[in-house]
């Protein structure tokens, strides 16, 4: 069994590793599994230069930094700089979103199988009572048995966002679980 103890506060975390400014824009929008053409329109921009951007061919404009950070759900310094990003954060309670307004994101990854399912907090909380058995992920929910879900929900109640638990199974296949 998976265990997540909320009370721990050390331990190793994950970084993104360093990239450049392209790569981190197509790292991140993939991340919030937007597609070049969904953050172009957020952005007033084509599609075709958010794919010189994540290319590397050309650069955002200086005035669309804070809207693209935004719209990541990351900081101006961490896209120009060569700071790396923990892929999990703690929130304090001022700052954080509604419980109810949080999304958690499941993505499973299997060969050239992605599954990637977005349930609003309170979606979840009913998938939490009428237990996981009895939801079909893509065919793979079994990689999740292990996965303690109501410790998942401690995590994010006090605070805990970004990536919260990624498992590989024994056939190779990958389940992340995000919440933001």
């Amino acid at each position: 069994m998976l265990s997540i103890d909320p009370d721990s506060r050390g331990g190793e975390q994950a970084y993104m590793e360093k990239k450049s400014i392209g790569k981190k824009i197509a790292s991140l929008r993939k991340e919030r599994g937007l597609t070049q053409s969904e953050l172009a329109e957020k952005l007033g921009v084509s599609a075709q230069a958010v794919s010189k951007w994540e290319n590397d061919i050309a650069y955002p404009d200086i005035t669309l930094l804070a809207p693209l950070a935004d719209e990541l759900s990351t900081s101006i310094d961490l896209l120009l700089g060569d700071a790396v990003e923990a892929e999990t954060r703690y929130v304090e309670k001022k700052e954080r979103k509604n419980y109810e307004d949080m999304i958690m994101k499941i993505r499973v990854i299997d060969g050239g199988d992605n599954v990637k399912v977005n349930l609003p907090m309170p979606i979840f909380d009913v998938i939490m009572k009428i237990g996981l058995d009895n939801v079909d992920i893509g065919g793979k929910g079994e990689s999740l048995k292990d996965v303690d879900l109501e410790k998942i929900k401690l995590l994010v109640e006090q605070g805990a966002v970004g990536k919260l638990v990624e498992v590989t199974s024994e056939d190779g296949s990958i389940v992340e679980i995000y919440v933001e």
